[in-house]
């Protein structure tokens, strides 16, 4: 995989003409006088070995760059974190960031330098009087390039909340909650070889996984499994709220022109 020689932001000059995007289940992000500890319980801080280790791991996290790509890799990484970091029920913030124009460019672009959970610390990319690292991303919108960065480069933000509300199919809504409706709840007994360590699903459950997989056979092949895993329903979960939830991710990847107006109407915020 590599770079298309005729990408627009591999101009130096051109980088901070662009809108860029960034999801995050934060509300305020990038959060001013970030303290990735306060939300530590005393337990866990106990367990983290004290105050000393938890302030060498705020210092970490504090020192990590922050990562702004195309609008697809910032729903490509809301989906990933649904699947992938317990973020199922939580609500998820798009953002549109415009960056100073004053900023120093790393010449080139680098492979994708991230960990496997997407953390590269800043120093690592920006050296001292650079401000901003294109990288070849491997994990979200494949192919394209993202940004590594810190806080100071970043002028302003638009946000709007995802999915947007009132955004769904109707029909397709109440056709999932009729079909969900009408199966029973009895467990489906889990196959294949991890079949003793499972759970058993409940009908309902499974009917829900096949229509969410229905949806994203209509999408991009790069963001059909991420849909399949981010749509799935939890045990239990409401139908018609399972099926609103599911048809507006689908529309964020469907019509993004619906949510780039949203954008358009909400002011910046200076960072």
């Amino acid at each position: 995989m590599t770079v298309d020689p005729d990408d627009p932001a591999l101009d130096d000059d051109r980088v901070a003409q662009f809108f860029w995007y960034h999801t995050s289940t934060q509300a305020d992000w990038p959060t001013r006088d970030f303290d990735p500890a306060a939300v530590l319980t005393p337990e866990t801080r106990r367990m983290m070995g004290g105050e000393q280790q938890v302030s060498a791991w705020a210092a970490r996290q504090r020192a990590k760059a922050l990562h702004v790509g195309t609008y697809e890799a910032a729903v490509h990484n809301m989906l990933r974190q649904i699947r992938d970091q317990a973020d199922r029920g939580s609500q998820f913030y798009l953002y549109r960031v415009r960056l100073k124009p004053s900023i120093v460019v790393r010449e080139g672009w680098l492979v994708d330098p991230s960990n496997f959970v997407g953390d590269v610390g800043l120093e690592e990319v920006c050296p001292p009087d650079v401000d901003v690292a294109r990288y070849l991303n491997y994990h979200e919108d494949p192919g394209g390039l993202s940004l590594a960065l810190g806080s100071a480069a970043i002028a302003s933000v638009q946000r709007v909340a995802v999915p947007l509300p009132d955004t769904w199919d109707g029909g397709w809504v109440r056709d999932a909650v009729a079909a969900l409706e009408g199966v029973s709840g009895t467990a489906v007994p889990a196959t294949g070889k991890p079949a003793r360590r499972m759970r058993p699903s409940s009908s309902r459950a499974v009917l829900g996984r096949e229509l969410g997989a229905s949806l994203a056979g209509r999408l991009p092949v790069n963001l059909q499994d991420q849909f399949v895993s981010a749509a799935a329903p939890a045990e239990g979960e409401d139908a018609e709220q399972w099926a609103r939830r599911t048809s507006g991710l689908f529309d964020l990847i469907d019509d993004p022109a619906r949510v780039l107006a949203a954008l358009d109407r909400h002011d910046p915020r200076e960072v």
